[in-house]
Formats: structure tokens, sequence, C-alpha cells
């Protein structure tokens, strides 16, 4: 009996999604993160009959398949490719496409939709996922005709990854993919109204070389345009020739060495003593593509009243929003930081007395923990981590402790290695990010270092690691409750810890060994410090349930409604 082939499974005339395969081509694609369903049954037909050489990953969600696009965008810079059916399959995209809209990651989502005949019927499986989504994308669309698919292809990846990057949805009828399509619109596409400006107004730089010349205190503050724009080289050659002190935030860790004795480490809500102070007293602040939000800046009546505050950003939306504005540069942060670098004049005095008094302060004012004889701190066992690996890993969170004491602790010292969920902040985001960084970058040691809470959201993608092989380090760090709202209740709400301990869980190593994966439980420091290293050089795919104190806090912090520069904890109780 002949077996069919996929030459021989291919239609005599050309599909809208034979189409769609071939845009994506046509736009390097090379990964495509998706779960098949009835109104997307055409393309993933397509997809069998393609000689296209991109791989499909099968996660076991939708959301995971997002977060995935996620990780592989962050690492990347390229948009990652989401493939989902109708109705819930594409609402269930919704959480992560509002992640990568307010984490500026460029995504180019594609979601089935009923046919055109019963659209507005309440179909089976019909959602109207373009007023969904309308306020959580960059831009949308839903094809009218299989003619138009090239054209709103090229659009969907030049929208999403230029200016400031974020998710594109390209909803897609069924009857439109499945009919034949006889020729294409290969036209350029023209946008008119989407012009965003990438090279800064060489005046504005001017004014914030002259305020640099002046300042006697000056800062920069680092955010993830500077990893967007790839200005980190450039970056740290201006801090270093200026011998400007620098803060990040959250997303913005990475940018600059963080084992840099420029480095200030990361500012806000759970940011070093430092970098809150150095914010709260510098008289220049250069936010280098970073938005002022409400975790980086607590109460804005006390923010950095002393400064002149100058603010490179690629979106004008950004500028003044919520901290005014004396040098606003509407900029890609890269082409900002090279025309800056451009005109730098010879360097004013190296700001010694500045430097001297931050040094002091970081000295004085260190991040600490408890180090209690018995138990593991998740502090220590970051440490730990960061040692065992000399910080050579890209590391994936979820939201919450283990994720601040990661940006606390783990020093990232290049660019692209670290990837969380920051303005949502979504439990379930680590551990699908890590298997996009890992297909993204497959020599890479990739950690996915995640709650207890966060894990369980998503951990159904363990089928992936185990298909694949992927060997991606899962470490939670297990404190059997949801740590920062236990923390919160234990700070607010006298101790009242109402639904955020978990007695009841899974055991996490059979869990991994029913994916034929090995798991691993590490309960004693002695256990953790013997084993660690070992486990993380492994070359397959290792879960470690890491048994850390309940009762630990994030510290320092800035509660609800104070000034950054009004902290706790910053001295151990």
């Amino acid at each position: 009996m002949k077996v069919e082939t996929k030459a021989d499974a291919r239609p005599a005339v050309k599909t809208g999604a034979d189409v769609l395969i071939e845009s994506l081509v046509n736009q390097e694609v090379d990964t495509i993160f998706g779960y098949p369903g009835g109104a997307v049954l055409p393309i993933y037909d397509a997809l069998y009959r393609s000689d296209a050489e991109f791989q499909h990953i099968l996660t076991r969600h939708e959301q995971g398949a997002i977060h995935a696009a996620e990780g592989y965008a962050r690492v990347t810079r390229r948009p990652g490719v989401v493939l989902a059916t109708s109705g819930p399959g594409a609402t269930n995209l919704v959480t992560g496409i509002a992640d990568a809209m307010m984490d500026s990651l460029p995504l180019v989502v594609l979601t089935g939709q009923v046919a055109t005949t019963v659209t507005g019927t309440d179909a089976f499986q019909e959602a109207d996922i373009m007023g969904i989504t309308t306020p959580i994308t960059k831009h949308n669309y839903q094809v009218q005709s299989a003619y138009e698919i090239p054209r709103i292809i090229k659009e969907a990846f030049h929208i999403a990854s230029t200016g400031r990057p974020g998710p594109v949805v390209v909803d897609i009828p069924k009857d439109i993919s499945a009919n034949p399509c006889f020729d294409t619109d290969e036209a350029p596409f023209h946008l008119p109204g989407y012009q965003p400006t990438i090279n800064p107004n060489p005046l504005q730089i001017k004014k914030l070389c002259d305020a640099v010349q002046k300042a006697k205190k000056p800062l920069i503050l680092t955010g993830a345009g500077v990893l967007h724009g790839g200005g980190s080289d450039v970056l740290q050659d201006i801090a270093e020739a200026f011998q400007i002190p620098v803060t990040s935030t959250l997303l913005g860790l990475g940018a600059f060495p963080g084992d840099h004795e420029l480095f200030l480490g990361m500012a806000g809500m759970h940011g070093t003593y430092t970098s809150n102070m150095a914010i709260t007293e510098c008289d220049l602040l250069i936010n280098v593509g970073a938005r002022f939000d409400d975790r980086l800046t607590g109460n804005l009546e006390h923010f950095a009243k002393n400064a002149v505050v100058a603010h490179i950003d690629i979106d004008p939306a950004e500028i003044g929003k919520n901290v005014h504005t004396h040098i606003p540069i509407v900029s890609d942060a890269g082409a900002a930081l090279k025309e800056w670098k451009r005109q730098m004049k010879e360097g004013p005095d190296a700001h010694e007395s500045w430097l001297a008094e931050l040094h002091e302060s970081i000295k004085e004012n260190p991040l600490w923990f408890n180090n209690p004889p018995e138990g593991m701190v998740a502090q220590w066992a970051v440490k730990h981590i960061y040692e065992a690996t000399d910080g050579d890993a890209i590391v994936t969170t979820d939201v919450g402790q283990h994720q601040m004491w990661a940006a606390q602790y783990f020093q990232f010292k290049r660019p692209d290695r670290w990837v969380t969920s920051g303005g949502l902040g979504t439990m379930g985001f680590g551990f699908p990010a890590a298997i996009g960084c890992q297909l993204a970058k497959p020599d890479e040691k990739v950690i996915a270092l995640v709650g207890d809470g966060g894990f369980q959201m998503t951990l159904q993608e363990l089928s992936v690691l185990q298909e694949r092989n992927l060997p991606v380090k899962i470490v939670i760090l297990n404190n059997q409750a949801l740590g920062m709202v236990r923390q919160w209740q234990e700070e607010f709400y006298e101790e009242r810890y109402s639904e955020s301990l978990v007695a009841c869980q899974p055991d996490f190593v059979k869990l991994a060994e029913a994916y034929s994966i090995r798991g691993v439980k590490l309960e004693t420091r002695e256990e953790f410090e013997s084993s660690i290293k070992g486990l993380l050089e492994s070359d397959e795919p290792v879960l470690i349930d890491a048994r850390v104190i309940q009762q630990e806090n994030v510290f320092p912090m800035v509660p609800p409604g104070r000034g950054i520069n009004d902290m706790v904890g910053v001295k151990p109780r």
C-alpha cells in the first residue's frame, strides 16, 4: 500500500492557510508555539503539508504557548509567534497578551475564528477576540480576504518589533484559511499612521550633556528599553567615562553589569537602600528606557524631588506621564545612548564624593537575610545558585517573593539573561518562559526559578520537556505558601493568613518522575550545597524541590503609600 507523503497531500490550489505559512517563512520564523482546534485545522493541515523548516511546539495549554513565546521574544529580541484556535483557545491567550503589552515584548498572535458565514451568530467556539484584545494589544487585525494575508503578516511583524515592541493579534476566519487563493497581494505595506521616532533630537541630547556637566550627584536609571535597543555596551562606556552610578528597574536588570563597582542594585519597592536613597538625593536622574511605574516610584510626592529629570523613551506617552520631566528625549534607547556618547564632552569631575557616599551606604546597609541554624532560607539558595553557575545562566521567574530574591541576589552580568513578568505580575509565567528561552538558546543554561504556587499553574508543560528533552532546570523555592500574599498579610493584615498557606501539595519529585524527568528534593543546606552544582550542570531536564523556610520576608520593602526613601526592613529585625 502506498504511504501518503506531504507532497501527495498538497491540494492542487493554494489555500489561505498555505499563503499564511509562506508569509511566516518570508518573515524568517523558526518557531511557532501553539495548540490546534477546529477553527485552525486548515492552518495545521498546511503546516503538515509544508516544507517550511520552522518547528511547531505543542504546549499543553494555550497560556503555556504564549508565555513560552514571551520567553523566546525576550532573549532573541524577535517576535514570538503563537497559534491558537477560536473561542477558548484565543481567550486562554489573553493573560499572556496583556503581560507582553505591559512588558513591551514583541509577539505575533495568530488566532482562528469561526467562518465569516456564521460570525456574529454565537456560533460554536465564537468569541470576539478583536474586541477582547483591543485594549491589550499594540494592534490587531481580522483577515477579510486571503489575498491580504501577506500584507497583514508583514505589517504585524513590523508593528510588533519596531518602536515600543508589543503584541499584535491576527484573527483568521476558518473559511478564509480553508478556501482557495489564486493570487495574493505582494505590494509593500504602507503605514502612514505608524511612524515611531527611532533617533533622538540632537539638541535634546546636547541638553542632557550640559546637564551632566553641571551635575554633582548624577544617577542613571536603566530600564528594559536599554535591552530592547541593544544599548548595554554604550551605556557602560558612558557610565565609566563620567563615573556615574547606575541603578535599575526590575526589567532593566542585566542592562548594566550587576557586579560592576558603579552598580547600586535594583531600585523600587524591594530595591536596595542605596539605590532608593540615591534617587531621593541625586540632582540629575537620567532614565534610560524605563517607565516610571508605581513599584519603582512609590509615592510620587517624594520621588526624586531634588533632581533634574531626563527621560529617554521610545514611547512619547510615557514621558511626563507620572514624573515631571525636564529633558524629554523621544528615541530608541540604543540610538539615544550612541548619540550621547558621540556628543560627550570632556568628563567633569569624577563625582568622587558622591560615589564615596554611595559606597559607604552600600557597606552600612547591605542586603541581608536570616541565617537560622536549622532550615534553609530562599535568599541563601538563590546566592548558591548564582555561585554554582558563576552567574552564567538565563533565569526565568514567576512573580512574588522568589522573583524579588532572584532580582536581589542573582547578579546579572550580561544582557538578556533575566526573564520575568514585570508590569502584569503573572503567576505561571516562569516555567513556560524558560521553555521558550531554551528553544531559542539551546546552548545556554536555563533555570526556571519558581514558587510552588506559580509552578502549579502551568506545570503541565513538563510534557514539553519530556517530549523534547529540553535541559531546563526547574528550581521550586517551596515555602508551602503564596509567599508575597502571606508577607503582606503578616505586615498589613495583623497576620490573618487568609488562604495563603498551602499545606496540601503534590509530591513534586513523583510528579517529575511521572513525566520521565529527574526529580530531587533538597531539604537542608547541606543537601543543597553538596548537590546543586551537579544538578545544574546536567544535560537533562531536572526538577528540584527546594524546601525553604515559610516565614521569611522580602526586605527592604517600601510600604504602600510611602516614598521610596521610607523603607522598612533595611536593618535586621
